[in-house]
């Protein structure tokens, strides 16, 4: 195999990715000087050798336990399920929420094949039996997957005794009815809380 060849097939390996993007993305980086792909090569190996999981919630991270988990200002208390770091990261930027996360890596979905112990709900229990959690908010996707997930958990940790919430979901602010989807709209009505 010819080595822009090789590139491409690497870069269409990527989520999102085709090869027709990878096509593109790898005359891009041909055409740039060679201390482009020297540092995107560099970036790409340190990345892989300098982050891994933080022991305590799961997230990616260069120092173990990663900064949120040292964060002795937050609550330890709350911990917050998402599927994923990109998940956690919207969180923190709404700067409402002061507690603890714990990140799956994934969501169940067995049309996938991905099941309870391919994503970090073993990490998860392990830390509400030997921890001080009062509460565990799901916060997994509202999709197929994350409800999946969101009723397997309920099902592991209620019997634990620990207070479990999900996080609400229905019309966003600025939403017009008419263009809400009945699904949605009638998530909201179920969801709705006293005044």
């Amino acid at each position: 195999m010819l080595p822009i060849d090789q590139l491409v097939h690497e870069l269409a390996k990527l989520p999102g990715i085709g090869e027709r993007t990878a096509t593109r993305l790898a005359f891009f980086i041909l055409r740039q000087p060679p201390e482009y792909s020297a540092s995107l090569s560099k970036a790409i190996a340190e990345v892989k050798d300098r982050v891994r999981l933080c022991s305590v919630c799961m997230n990616l991270t260069e120092t173990d336990p990663c900064p949120i988990c040292r964060d002795h200002a937050r609550d330890a208390s709350v911990i917050c399920v998402v599927e994923d770091p990109s998940d956690m990261l919207a969180v923190e930027r709404t700067h409402s929420y002061r507690g603890s996360y714990h990140v799956l890596h994934g969501a169940l979905s067995p049309l996938d094949g991905i099941g309870p112990d391919d994503i970090k709900i073993i990490e998860l229990l392990r830390r509400l039996e030997h921890g001080d959690a009062r509460e565990v908010i799901l916060a997994t996707n509202p999709n197929v997957e994350g409800e999946s997930t969101a009723l397997y958990l309920t099902r592991l940790i209620k019997p634990i005794g620990i207070k479990l919430t999900r996080l609400a979901s229905g019309i966003p602010v600025g939403g017009d009815l008419e263009y809400i989807d009945a699904s949605t709209l009638s998530r909201a009505f179920e969801e709705r809380r006293e005044l």
